[in-house]
């Protein structure tokens, strides 16, 4: 069982698969609070233009994604918070100029082709090379610092914008800072479950954890032991079933959250019943008789 540890692209790949799931939930919480759940889906399709830019210039396409995606998540709070475009509009530019940028721009690289982008688009966690290792791990350090370190202050500026406005937290700079954060997240778990399904990363785990869980500190640490699990197994799982790491990560995150939501409906019915007995009269007196 454990062989797929004697070989070092595995190595690499566990241990991208093992950081990406730890980091991609930890700030997808803060887009599901906010009911921005596909913004992954709008920086992933603007990374792409940077992973071709990346070939244009014959640079690394993860760091070359991490600029550019970060400059499109920026520019998007930016038009949402002014009011001059509503997020859903700011979203969609996000996705059709991304990917028809992507597109054009990798046609233009020397020797280039929209087949280089395939393992950006769907995963490719079995080719992870040593220095993809070395900007994921900075990369996932930097995203687990700002969603961990700066948890009260990113909830409360999800959770009312004004409320934290008033208390005098500098809600501008931590909109940004959170895009920005969300940008590397979306970059970083492009190697693994690529450009077009990392929001499920993002979003699955910790959706799966708000069916088991109460309290935001205790959803945060579930969803990120529900992504740390599901991308570890699919990354093992695509290794001995020879399938593509990224859609096998993304349904074995949909089968835990059936599994989840099963499990939540007797806690459901038990808390209900719980509930009933408070609802009940006092004794002594008698019920209002109905009409």
């Amino acid at each position: 069982m454990f062989e797929v540890l004697d070989y070092p692209f595995m190595q690499r790949a566990l241990l991208a698969a093992l950081l990406i799931g730890a980091a991609a939930p930890a700030v997808g919480i803060y887009l599901v609070q906010r009911r921005q759940a596909l913004m992954g889906d709008g920086i992933g399709h603007v990374a792409l233009t940077g992973v071709a830019l990346g070939f244009l210039f014959n640079t690394n396409p993860v760091w070359m994604a991490v600029a550019v995606s970060a400059l499109g998540a920026v520019g998007m709070e930016l038009l949402r918070s002014s009011g001059r475009a509503r997020g859903d509009i700011a979203l969609a530019m996000l996705f059709y100029g991304g990917m028809a940028g992507g597109v054009m721009i990798i046609n233009l690289a020397p020797g280039g082709s929209t087949a280089n982008l395939t393992s950006y688009l769907w995963g490719s966690v079995t080719t992870v090379a040593p220095e993809d290792i070395t900007a994921i791990l900075w990369l996932s350090a930097f995203v687990l610092l700002i969603s961990l370190g700066l948890r009260r202050q990113l909830f409360a500026v999800c959770q009312d914008e004004e409320f934290a406005r008033v208390t005098g937290l500098p809600v501008r700079a931590l909109n940004l800072l959170l895009a920005v954060t969300a940008a590397a997240t979306v970059t970083v778990a492009m190697r693994v479950v690529g450009l077009l399904l990392v929001s499920a990363l993002m979003v699955i785990p910790v959706v799966a954890a708000q069916q088991a869980t109460r309290g935001f500190a205790t959803t945060l640490a579930a969803a990120i032991g529900f992504g740390v699990l599901v991308s570890v197994s699919g990354t093992v799982t695509s290794y001995y079933a020879d399938v593509p790491p990224g859609a096998t990560i993304v349904l074995i995150a949909l089968g835990l959250f059936a599994l989840a939501a099963l499990l939540a409906l007797p806690l459901a019915r038990r808390r209900a019943r719980r509930a009933l007995p408070a609802q009940a009269p006092a004794p002594g007196t008698v019920p209002a008789a109905r009409p």
